[in-house]
């Protein structure tokens, strides 16, 4: 940890005694620099902080600098006065690098520093995005320590390490980059990193983030405060007991407005045969669902089974039976058109490609696919650039989409008009999302990589080219060649990292033109979309690319097709275009703000709270509804509460809330009993129910 320090600092376990030296001489300066004397302080080469003077020391520098003194710089001596001088032109340009730091650190690493924060704020803020924790005084010990908490204004000394015990965790994130000046642990962990519009901190958050301290009375009146980890083993008396977390604190929902709860099906509840192959075994788990509340099932109508062999040759047959057991249930229903493939990502445990006919076109023509700089297709969905090219069996791909919803709105004609259909998301791009398939876990991908652009199919290398021109400059017709590879790190790119191209003209020219043509794909399909669904609520969906959120590139939503760098707004172009067409927005990532810091969740500088909260915001900035749904699975009461905190924010001055949820994803897990309780709760408080507390 010194050495890091050291770094950060720009000065090493070395330079320790000449910089005591050189803050003790000021003695003719403000009394902001007297102060910053006071403040000085040692690291030694344990990583335990420790200050530097006492009060003593302090006090005996004001008064006579130039006699000798016994702290660490050893004896001192009297000096000239251009030696002085001297001294004082050191100083003032160490600390102009010590401002440098603290800008850099406020502005790219988010550390919360206030304007005239010293060096202790920094160690500080480093100590605890090491697992350190350190209160007001400059007391210092290790999260997860079990020994005996030092005192206040004693020498801070580290207490005994648990390391042996348990594995070293990083912390929450909503513990780094403090500044001094809480009252407590409890302070810190209320105290939001982020600086954008975010919620009041929920219980869950403090719950997950904070290391409760807790008294042990012991002999003769005696105390001892000890800090033990939530959930944690620790040692009494040589023995291994385990130290129970203190019950949860749950804001209470009851009275809020009601939010319609949907179950996704599983994916494949419709085989590739467009039949349904267990519909008791359905049937008896939907009822499971309506006597507990749940207003609807989510259910995704494949391109890849309904016109699997021959263009406009429809199989609705297995659909029809679905929607049939759901209006005898009285439930009703959300349907997803899913134009992509299912079986390229995460969770897909079925596998539905593309209709068959398409594949026998793209044999010939793979450029009808998104392709990637070293020229690898992606068949989990059509490439943007044949919207308009009538390559589909004389067809474009976006009459191909027109005429499947239009079949699917004729076929099931009666429950639109029952109201059994009470919303249709349009799939337009992978996983039903609007984006690029920047990330295709098939192509290597492996979280946290920022993913890789995907327009060197001909016909969107065509539409790059007629936009370069357009813009006099013909050499720009090209994607970017620093801009890494699917596993690569922002800082690794020449492209990407902290001033890199992507800020410069041509970078500017080749993310707008990227971007635009996400927001035309979204703006053809849904325009077509609105005639065919007439009166019917329409939503799109958006992905949560949370990682890399921290950084000025934001790499990861670029590569997406989100031009959502530091100094940009990414999202806003996105609500004006479902605004115009009147459509909703669904957006995932609603549950993932606790998994910040947690065990094995890579420090990549993600925030998926403040993306959450910017696109929320840029929707309702422009009264456009929300949907959402989770993108983990869940069953544990922190997330439940962290999805109704940002489905129900607390005291919103204009009351907005999500329109509906959608839980992902019905299956084995959800219905074993402890879980389904537990849904069942958290059911009851989406609609604004009293509930009770689960037995312990």
């Amino acid at each position: 940890m010194a050495a890091r320090i050291g770094r950060i600092m720009g000065t090493s376990e070395e330079d320790d005694e000449e910089v005591v030296e050189v803050d003790v001489k000021g003695e003719d300066d403000d009394d902001d620099e007297e102060k910053h004397i006071a403040s000085s302080f040692m690291v030694n080469m344990d990583g335990q902080i420790a200050t530097g003077f006492n009060n003593n020391q302090f006090q005996h520098c004001l008064q006579s600098p130039e006699q000798p003194s016994t702290h660490v710089g050893g004896a001192r001596r009297s000096r000239p006065l251009e030696e002085k001088e001297r001294t004082k032109l050191r100083e003032r340009h160490r600390r102009a690098i010590t401002a440098k730091i603290l800008a850099g650190l406020r502005w790219h690493g988010n550390y919360n520093l206030r304007v005239r924060a010293d060096i202790n704020d920094v160690i500080a803020a480093l100590a605890r995005e090491a697992g350190w924790i350190v209160l007001p005084d400059g007391t210092t010990f290790p999260a997860r320590s079990q020994g005996t908490k030092p005192s206040v204004g004693a020498s801070t000394s580290a207490a005994a390490s648990s390391s042996d015990i348990l594995p070293q965790q990083t912390p929450h994130a909503s513990l780094q980059g403090f500044s001094s000046g809480y009252q407590s642990t409890e302070d810190y962990n209320s105290w939001q990193m982020k600086g954008v519009f975010m919620p009041t901190p929920t219980s869950c958050d403090l719950s997950s983030a904070s290391r409760s301290l807790t008294s042990s009375a012991l002999g003769d009146g005696e105390e001892k405060n000890e800090i033990h980890p939530v959930g944690s083993i620790i040692a009494v008396d040589n023995k291994q007991v385990l130290h129970q977390p203190s019950k949860l604190q749950e804001r209470d929902f009851a009275g809020t407005p009601y939010i319609p709860v949907y179950v996704m099906l599983p994916l494949g509840v419709i085989n590739i045969k467009c039949e349904l192959p267990d519909p008791d075994g359905l049937l008896k788990q939907l009822r499971y669902l309506k006597s507990i509340n749940v207003d609807g099932v989510m259910v995704n109508c494949w391109w890849g089974v309904v016109e699997a062999h021959a263009p406009q040759e429809y199989k609705w047959n297995g659909y029809k039976k679905l929607f049939q057991i759901v209006r005898e249930l009285k439930l009703k229903l959300q349907v997803v058109m899913s134009f992509h493939e299912c079986g390229g990502s995460f969770g897909d445990d079925v596998c539905i490609p593309l209709p068959h006919w398409v594949a026998e076109i793209g044999r010939t023509n793979p450029d009808i696919f998104f392709t990637d700089k070293d020229g690898r297709r992606n068949p989990e969905c059509l490439s943007w650039g044949i919207d308009k090219e009538r390559i589909l069996r004389g067809r474009t791909a976006v009459e191909v989409y027109y005429d499947y919803m239009r079949s699917f709105r004729s076929e099931f004609d009666e429950f639109f008009e029952d109201c059994i259909i009470s919303m249709i998301e349009v799939g337009l791009g992978p996983c039903g999302e609007l984006r690029y398939p920047s990330y295709p876990v098939k192509h290597g991908w492996r979280y946290p990589g920022i993913g890789e652009f995907q327009c060197y199919d001909q016909y969107l290398l065509k539409s790059l080219r007629l936009a370069a021109e357009a813009r006099g400059h013909s050499f720009w017709a090209r994607g970017p060649d620093n801009a890494g590879s699917y596993n690569s790190q922002p800082n690794e790119t020449g492209f990407f990292c902290e001033g890199g191209d992507y800020d410069g003209y041509y970078g500017r020219f080749f993310l707008k033109w990227y971007s635009q043509v996400l927001l035309e794909h979204g703006d053809r399909v849904l325009s077509l979309a609105k005639s065919a669904f007439e009166g019917t609520c329409i939503v799109a969906k958006l992905p949560g690319v949370h990682w890399w959120y921290k950084t000025s590139s934001h790499a990861a939503e670029l590569t997406a097709g989100f031009y959502n760098s530091s100094n940009r707004d990414g999202y806003a172009t996105v609500m004006a275009m479902l605004k115009k067409h009147g459509v909703a927005v669904s957006f995932t990532c609603s549950e993932m703000g606790i998994l910040d810091g947690q065990e094995g969740i890579p420090n990549v500088y993600a925030d998926p709270a403040a993306l959450a909260w910017q696109v929320l915001n840029a929707a309702w900035d422009i009264s456009l509804p929300v949907f959402s749904e989770n993108s983990l699975p869940c069953h544990s009461r922190e997330r439940y509460n962290k999805i109704l905190e940002n489905a129900k924010p607390f005291n919103d001055p204009d009351g907005r809330h999500l329109l509906s949820f959608a839980y992902h994803r019905l299956g084995p897990s959800l219905m074993e009993r402890r879980n389904f309780a537990e849904f069942e709760r958290f059911v009851k408080r989406m609609h604004g129910e009293v509930v009770l507390d689960l037995p312990a």
